[in-house]
């Protein structure tokens, strides 16, 4: 094989951080591999022949004067560049990227349903989703294994859209092919969407990870023979929050019917629900198939956590599944989905609480190359919960729109009836559902008198679910009246955030929030949970979640507790000796009680070199200034864990995304953006301009690569097909 050939074969895996039939290797932050030589300089570069298939490894580096990268390769412990510095094809370019619809590919089976009496099956590649969970403190690893099949007599590229935590930072990406592990890196979103094409054109099995939204990913796999099987395995870290002293895990199997109002920004650029003879006739860039309600797939998922928390539990519950649990010495506890409810439809949400008061010692630390960083949970003072609240005006805001047809509706029917039986004759009240429009139950807030809450119970009560999602106008809606000097205004926001244009409505609350606070009320088994949390982190106030199997009286209980003393607010910490930067979020979110906030950070100081040392938080509890001694460490030095780099990486991108929907102009949102994809190049993070590729190009499949098949899923559980996907 000629260099010339051989560099135009190599061009297809820019994308990679090590290919190769033989070991491995995993790249840190900020490291390239090793030992690369340039041209010049390679042992051996003048030879005339090499075969790919000899190499011990192969690898991408960047080059950052044109950010194109430079293919390399190892032959018998040497390194030779492959690659030209450009970046380009010595034969032309690659194929159109059009896909094919099923019914124009004769011979490649196609996405069918069988219907016998009682439902049929849909033939999709996606065969099985596994994911492990492994918790240690308040952190969570996550690898999830999608295991693709081809079931037709023809090559197809499978395209699945799905959800992940939208506070993930998905760090890891390895493509498995029998014996081969092929591992990807991170690219610019454009450069490895080339890659991804001109591979996917010439025959070489490829895949392709994106982020769509920050909960919203979609995979491609491309060239997957008859019969053949590929596995994707992804890995990835959060944090998990700390509610009324328990611990939540979250996981989210199925991405929700979005709605994509008319003429807003987010048009062409929504995520589009679709059945499944319907695809690719939306418009919209990212397209979501559903089952109906009489078709299965084969598609199911297993779900196994693997939690320490370093203590007995006190309490662990899953209202969204049926568990298995084993128990251990120390809080060790193994848990695994039930064989029998595997049906990727709803969200898996677990929680647990640790006996004692362990939740306290809630710092981690960790060093590398990089520097120092750190998390620390800030729980709220005990002073708060002694403290009456203040009269407060409050704002029921509740969606309407066909999404919440159904199970939905009651559960937000029956919370927003308890908060009225919440409210004291002092307070005053609003109720605005929306759909299409925005509605009022009175022209302003009115007091809360016994005659006015049975008038709220019964417009609650008249309510019924129809229409579009157009959210904006709820949102302006309820931040439109005037302050009232008497009152602190309180919005809650229920709905299941099935929209495509979030961040319009995260600008609007930005722009306009001044004193109000918001709490969010995400309902259903399956909510838009980053739109829920970013509305709360804009409006300063708290999510919560209604699932099908929650009281939401209850939880619109909790929600008074926690708004019925002050919050501690305008909150400053004095890091001293830690040498504390970057801090995130950037704006010290207010402090309710049971409800602590995680800090991220980067520090020059190592804590276990400061046994007992104290930081001191500051803040405002209505018009006095509190000062707090916080132990760092209060046990000794403080746990580590490998994670902080990335978690740290990924909330510096959330609150730049947060600045951005205040942007003055193209110039500083282009600024912005550049800062967003430069970190998660530096990281290997995905976000909204940088995507995972890989490549196997020692092998090569024949012909076109045939069908463009998606991964249709179910409508999550409780949300009817007839008003979200088939245009009830």
């Amino acid at each position: 094989m000629s260099r010339g050939k051989m560099r135009n074969t190599a061009a297809l895996i820019l994308g990679l951080a090590l290919i190769g039939s033989q070991g491995g290797c995993t790249s840190g932050i900020g490291r390239s591999a090793p030992g690369f030589a340039s041209e010049a300089e390679a042992p051996g570069a003048e030879a005339s022949a090499f075969d790919l298939g000899d190499a011990d490894e192969l690898w991408i580096l960047p080059q950052e004067e044109s950010r194109s990268p430079v293919l390399g390769a190892r032959f018998s412990g040497f390194d030779v560049p492959l690659y030209t510095k450009d970046g380009t094809l010595e034969d032309g370019e690659a194929a159109s990227d059009d896909g094919l619809a099923l019914a124009d590919v004769p011979g490649c089976g196609g996405l069918v349903a069988d219907r016998p009496e009682g439902g049929g099956r849909v033939v999709v590649p996606l065969e099985h989703t596994d994911v492990a969970c492994e918790v240690r403190g308040n952190v969570a690893t996550v690898e999830v294994l999608q295991k693709f099949r081809n079931p037709y007599d023809g090559k197809i590229e499978a395209v699945y859209v799905f959800p992940l935590p939208h506070d993930a930072a998905v760090h890891g990406f390895l493509m498995v092919i029998g014996e081969r592990r092929i591992r990807g890196i991170v690219a610019e979103r454009e450069e490895a969407e080339r890659i991804y094409r001109q591979a996917r054109a010439m025959g070489h099995v490829a895949s392709l990870l994106s982020q769509e939204r920050p909960n919203v990913f979609t995979q491609k796999v491309a060239n997957i023979e008859p019969g053949a099987a590929i596995d994707i395995q992804i890995e990835y870290f959060h944090t998990l929050p700390l509610v009324d002293g328990w611990f939540e895990l979250h996981y989210p199997m199925v991405v929700g019917p979005r709605f994509n109002p008319p003429g807003t920004r987010a048009a062409g650029t929504g995520i589009a629900a679709v059945s499944t003879d319907a695809w690719r006739t939306s418009g919209q860039a990212t397209e979501v198939p559903y089952l109906r309600p009489d078709e299965r797939s084969g598609h199911d998922i297993a779900r196994s956590v693997d939690l320490d928390a370093g203590a007995e539990l006190e309490g662990l519950a899953c209202n969204s599944h049926r568990i298995e649990v084993e128990r251990g010495e120390a809080g060790q506890t193994l848990v695994r989905l039930a064989p029998d409810d595997r049906l990727p439809n709803k969200d898996f949400v677990l929680r647990y609480r640790v006996a004692g008061d362990r939740t306290k010692a809630a710092f981690l630390s960790q060093r590398d190359e990089t520097g120092g960083y750190f998390t620390l949970v800030l729980h709220p003072p005990r002073d708060l919960a002694s403290v009456t609240r203040q009269a407060m005006e409050m704002v029921f805001v509740i969606d309407c729109s066909g999404s919440m047809d159904g199970e939905p509706m009651d559960l937000a029917r029956a919370a927003v009836r308890r908060g009225l039986d919440l409210l004291r004759p002092q307070d005053s009240f609003q109720i605005i559902p929306f759909s299409e429009r925005a509605g009022k139950m009175a022209r302003a807030p009115i007091e809360a008198s016994s005659r006015n809450l049975r008038r709220g119970r019964d417009f609650v009560d008249r309510l019924r679910a129809n229409g579009g999602t157009m959210m904006i106008h709820g949102v302006r809606t309820a931040l439109s009246y005037r302050p009232d000097p008497e009152r602190q205004r309180l919005i809650a926001f229920l709905t299941d955030g099935f929209i495509g244009n979030e961040e319009e409505i995260l600008s609007e609350i930005q722009s306009a929030i001044g004193d109000t606070r918001i709490f969010s009320f995400g309902i259903g088994s399956s909510p838009n949970r980053f739109l829920l949390s970013a509305m709360a982190r804009e409006g300063r106030g708290a999510a919560a979640f209604v699932g099908l199997s929650d009281d939401p009286a209850e939880l619109m209980q909790a929600c008074f507790e926690r708004i019925s003393h002050p919050a501690l607010s305008d909150i400053r910490i004095d890091w001293g000796a830690l040498g504390v930067t970057e801090v995130f979020p950037g704006r010290v979110p207010d402090l309710f009680c049971g409800r602590p906030i995680t800090l991220v950070g980067r520090m020059e100081a190592d804590p276990a070199e400061l046994p007992g040392y104290e930081v001191l938080v500051e803040g405002s509890m209505g018009r006095a200034r509190l000062h707090l001694p916080v132990s760092v460490c209060p046990d000794g030095p403080p746990a580590e864990h490998r994670a902080l780099p990335w978690i740290w990486a990924r909330a510096k991108i959330a609150d730049l995304t947060s600045r951005a929907r205040g942007a003055r102009g193209e110039g500083e949102l282009e600024g912005i953006a550049a800062q967003v994809r430069d970190l998660a190049l530096a990281y290997g993070l995905v976000s909204a301009y940088t995507s995972f590729v890989a490549v196997d190009s020692l092998s090569q499949t024949a012909g076109e690569y045939g069908t463009t098949v998606p991964v249709a899923v179910p409508v999550p559980e409780g949300v009817r097909y007839e008003t979200t996907v088939g245009g009830g």
